[in-house]
């Protein structure tokens, strides 16, 4: 597996794909957050809070995940060499979680660097370091198992098709629909409102930037992400045999 992951860094990082999706990341986030004059607009909020960053964020991932993730079977697929891959001495878990954990730790070199917004918001506080870091960190720790699921759900796509432009247009939708499609669902059934929206990820990732890490929502995300491996590895399987 620790092949398969410095592989896939070294991808991402000899070519202008990991740097430019840092520089996107980076990029739209503050001029969301910083520049552009809006809900988001953190100088304009009156608060001294990360919420308008953990509100944008997995919006911006939705789009900037998959097409991370969306080379990482279909290139393999296009060019013929995974064949070759499945026939090394490795198992399928860990040629999936290898190419999982590489996506995993380009997305979170990404978003090293907004630590620096904790700094800023914190010293802008009146008085300074009014800023509530149990909730911050809360969010910032439902923001990687966000970001895990995605990963997972982009991987499992890309393993579908050679098509990368279709793994990137799936991957997209399914992100979307299990962020944001059952909180839609849900305010059409009000009598099973809460059962729904608990099986979006919204409703966890909100949960847990409350501060308080709640052991449903882990679990809720870790599912969530072991089922779309699972069947990354289960669509490996069926092109090996």
């Amino acid at each position: 597996m620790k092949a398969i992951l410095l592989r896939e860094i070294k991808s991402f990082f000899g070519s202008p794909v990991g740097y430019l999706v840092i520089a996107i990341f980076l990029l739209l986030n503050g001029l969301f957050l910083w520049v552009f004059e809006g809900d988001y607009n953190i100088l304009n909020s009156g608060f001294a809070d990360m919420s308008p960053f953990f509100t944008i964020a997995p919006w911006i991932l939705i789009f900037l995940i998959p097409a991370v993730t969306m080379r990482s079977f279909s290139d393999e697929k296009k060019q013929g060499t995974l064949e070759l891959l499945l026939t090394k001495p490795l198992s399928q878990w860990q040629i999936v979680n290898g190419k999982f954990f590489g996506s995993m730790l380009l997305i979170t070199i990404a978003i090293l660097p907004t630590l620096v917004y904790v700094y800023v918001i914190s010293s802008l506080g009146m008085p300074a370091g009014n800023i509530d870091l149990g909730s911050t960190m809360g969010s910032y720790f439902g923001l990687l198992f966000l970001i895990a699921a995605y990963c997972s759900i982009g991987i499992f796509t890309s393993a579908l098709t050679e098509n990368q432009i279709v793994a990137f247009i799936l991957s997209v939708f399914l992100c979307f629909f299990f962020y944001f499609a059952f909180d839609g669902l849900a305010v059409n059934f009000p009598s099973a409102e809460n059962l729904i929206a608990t099986i979006g990820m919204d409703s966890h990732f909100k949960s847990m930037g409350r501060g308080v890490i709640d052991t449903r929502d882990v679990v809720y995300f870790t599912s969530l992400t072991v089922v779309f491996l699972s069947f990354t590895v289960f669509k490996l399987k069926s092109i090996k045999n």
